[in-house]
């Protein structure tokens, strides 16, 4: 990859951009036919969720990546649009592939901008499903998908980055390029953006059809917990669906607005598959983040509602705390996390005693898992590793699998799976893809998942995926 020195407001002067796109073509050889330039420029501080309301189209590609934490002051969000190259990917090798993609792009990438600037230079764009082959002929995303969008906008507090990515081959028109990258730069920081409000919810009046029905789902967990007391399995994570039709399409970005005012603890992403689909959610679980090659992964397993009343949630919190089913359901994906870090030869640490994450309708247990990560391993060679986790699967894993695959009456598609980006350092971070639906129009297809261990109850079981399907609900207009 090559760096260029930071040129000043490059975005913004259409000359001096033609110029260094029509030598970037002058420049190309037998063994790079095609190069990627990659701009990164300070703008004024924008939503980039407005800009995504703006400026994408429905039927371009698209991710969005937002938590926002007051308290930690780390609050982010990334705004990636339209594809200027992508790969998609199948089969049990699916993520070396997404790995190779993107170490192949990089070697022809020309950056240009200053190193300062929080999420500059090139991102790419994840979202792998939860089985490496479609179970469905019909699914709508493929078992992965790598992008580099043509823009990015990310805001961190109050610093805004811009990043153009173009793709520069020997006969591509440099002046349509240098025209279109001025008119869209000028459009994204030029524009008066509206400030997003809250919507109200149309819950009341969405028809909700479940996919597997109350009945079916608690057969299902009996089946689970027989098997369970065989000794085949220990722990398998059940996922129920419902599909849910509105009068009217869908709103994506008031939706997104609703899912980050309502969980500003979770992730809150959407990404689309380029034909009008898009599957979006707020998740709790981080399921790897890496910067300057330090690790933080989450063990989040074992649940509990709130409380009404603070003496309520505080009792629930330390039931939760002592819940021996809970705590065995949480220490064993802690297991299987340490088990496959250390299989990579990486060390992990980590408390001994779980902690509480307390969202606004839920709580769960949680323990930050921390590792130093040697450079030469690639963030995709530990996603492979760790997904899917006990928490979203079960135990053993492949058992589990071969169950869920078998038994499940709808597809997971992205549900529970890696959602996330890498950057040109090896840096990255990917949340796993719960609390989520995918939006078709006027309709949608909600999704959760409980876990289901010695002890399990059925109707606690669904009261808790119920408990979940309702930040979804919730937050659909």
């Amino acid at each position: 990859m090559t760096v260029i020195p930071h040129r000043a407001n490059l975005l913004q002067d259409r000359n001096q951009l033609h110029q260094l796109l029509l030598d970037c073509q002058q420049s190309l050889t037998e063994k790079y036919q095609t190069k990627i330039v990659s701009i990164s420029q300070e703008i004024s501080p924008v939503d980039p969720l407005a800009v995504l309301q703006e400026i994408a189209r429905p039927d371009d590609r698209h991710f969005y990546f937002e938590k926002r934490d007051p308290i930690a002051g780390n609050s982010f969000a990334i705004a990636a649009l339209d594809s200027a190259i992508h790969l998609t990917v199948a089969g049990s090798d699916r993520f070396a592939l997404a790995q190779n993609f993107i170490q192949s792009c990089l070697a022809r990438t020309i950056t240009i901008g200053t190193e300062r600037l929080p999420f500059s230079g090139p991102h790419f764009f994840c979202s792998f499903a939860f089985f490496d082959e479609n179970v469905a002929t019909n699914s709508y995303f493929p078992p992965g998908t790598v992008f580099l969008p043509k823009w990015q906008i990310t805001r961190v507090t109050d610093s805004c980055t811009i990043v153009a990515n173009a793709i520069i081959s020997r006969d591509v028109n440099v002046k349509f390029v240098t025209d279109n990258i001025w008119r869209t730069f000028d459009k994204i920081a030029s524009q008066n953006y509206i400030k997003i409000t809250t919507n109200s919810n149309q819950s009341i009046s969405l028809k909700q059809i479940p996919v597997n029905d109350a009945a079916e789902f608690k057969i299902s967990v009996k089946s689970a917990l027989e098997l369970i007391e065989s000794k085949y399995f220990s722990k398998i994570v059940l996922s129920q669906a419902i599909k849910v039709i509105s009068k009217s399409p869908f709103s994506l970005i008031d939706s997104l607005n609703n899912l980050r005012l309502t969980y500003p603890g979770c992730y809150v992403f959407s990404t689309s598959n380029g034909k009008g689909q898009q599957f979006i959610g707020a998740s709790p679980e981080r399921l790897i983040s890496i910067h300057n090659n330090q690790l933080i992964t989450d063990a989040l397993a074992g649940s509990a509602p709130r409380g009404k009343t603070e003496a309520e949630d505080g009792n629930l919190g330390k039931d939760l705390l002592n819940s021996e089913k809970d705590i065995r359901e949480h220490q064993a994906v802690i297991d299987f996390i340490v088990d496959r870090l250390s299989s990579l030869g990486i060390h992990p640490d980590f408390s001994p005693l779980p902690r509480l994450l307390q969202l606004s309708n839920i709580q769960h247990l949680w323990t930050p898992i921390t590792a130093r990560i040697p450079p030469d391993i690639h963030l995709l060679k530990i996603l492979s590793q760790l997904h899917p986790t006990p928490a979203v699967a079960g135990v053993p894993r492949d058992i589990a699998l071969q169950q869920i695959r078998g038994g499940e009456s709808c597809d997971r598609s992205l549900y529970a799976a890696p959602l996330g980006w890498i950057d040109r350092s090896g840096n990255g971070e990917f949340a796993v893809g719960i609390r989520s639906a995918l939006i078709d129009g006027s309709r949608a297809i909600l999704y959760a998942g409980a876990g289901i261990v010695a002890g399990s109850e059925p109707d606690k079981e669904l009261a808790e995926i119920k408990l979940k399907l309702q930040a979804l609900l919730n937050a659909l207009v």
